[in-house]
C-alpha cells in the first residue's frame, strides 16, 4: 500500500490517523512530527490523507458488520469554500453507521442517489425513520417502488415502512455531532473533492470507534490497531 514512499509506513499511518481522529491541524502535525525528529511538510501530510483515506475506507467497508433493518436517515450541513453543502447520513437501530453521501445540493435527486447507494450495499430495510422532510419521503417511496419493480426473486417484497418523527430521529441528529466536531476546526473545506475524501475518512474513524468492523465483535481493538490491520 505504501510501496515507494520516502517515509516509513508507520509515520504515514500515524499522521493519517491523528488528522482524521483528532482536532489537529496539518501544521500541528508538522510540529508534532518535528518534535519526534521527523521532518515532514504539512502539505505532504495532506497528500497522504487524500491519497490513502479512500483505500482505507474501502478496506474497512469490506469488513463491516451487517446493519439492522431499522434505519434513521437525515442530512447535515458542511461548509465548502464558504458555501453550504450537504452530508446525507443513515444509522441503524443500534446507532451503527449505514451509509453516507456528500452532495453539493439538497434535493430529491441527491436524496435518491444516497438511498440507492445504501440499498445496493445493505439491502432493503423494513423501516426508515425520517424527520418532517417531504423530499426524503418522496425519495424513499421512489426508490422503494423501483426496487420492487426490479425484483427478480420468488418472494414478494413488502413496502418499506416510513415513520416521520422529529423526536425519533434525534438519534441521528446526535450522531451527526461526532462528524461536525472534527469538521469544525478545519474551518471549511477548500474543494468539493477534498471534502468528500476527508469526510469519508472521518466517517471511517467514527465507525471504528463504534466497533463496527467484524473483527471488533470479539475484541475491542484500538484505532491504531485497526489502522494497522487495514493497511496490512
Amino acid at each position: 500500500m505504501f510501496k515507494g514512499r520516502h517515509f516509513d509506513r508507520s509515520v504515514i499511518l500515524l499522521c493519517i490517523r491523528w488528522y482524521l481522529a483528532y482536532n489537529l491541524s496539518l501544521r500541528n502535525l508538522e510540529e508534532m512530527m518535528a518534535e519526534r525528529g521527523i521532518s515532514v511538510d504539512h502539505a505532504t501530510i495532506h497528500r497522504w490523507v487524500i491519497r490513502y483515506s479512500p483505500e482505507l475506507l474501502k478496506r474497512f467497508n469490506s469488513r463491516k458488520r451487517v446493519v439492522t433493518s431499522s434505519w434513521h436517515i437525515d442530512e447535515t450541513y458542511i461548509k465548502v469554500r464558504g458555501r453550504w453543502m450537504y452530508l446525507y447520513r443513515a444509522i441503524d437501530s443500534n446507532g451503527d453507521t449505514i451509509e453516507f453521501w456528500f452532495s453539493e445540493r439538497r434535493n430529491l435527486t441527491a436524496a435518491k442517489q444516497f438511498l440507492r447507494k445504501a440499498l445496493k450495499r445493505h439491502g432493503r430495510p423494513e423501516r426508515i425513520v425520517i424527520d418532517g422532510s417531504q423530499t426524503n419521503r418522496k425519495a424513499i417511496l421512489s426508490c422503494d417502488t423501483a426496487d420492487r419493480l426490479q425484483n427478480r426473486s420468488q418472494r414478494d417484497l413488502k413496502p418499506i415502512r416510513i415513520r416521520q418523527s422529529a423526536d425519533l430521529n434525534n438519534r441521528i441528529e446526535r450522531d451527526h455531532r461526532a462528524i461536525k466536531r472534527r469538521v469544525r476546526p478545519m474551518m471549511g473545506f477548500k474543494s468539493t473533492s477534498s471534502a468528500r475524501t476527508l469526510l469519508g475518512g472521518i466517517e471511517m474513524v467514527h465507525m471504528m470507534r463504534k466497533g463496527q468492523a467484524k473483527y471488533a465483535c470479539t475484541q475491542q481493538p484500538s484505532l491504531a490497531e485497526q489502522f494497522e490491520r487495514l493497511a496490512a
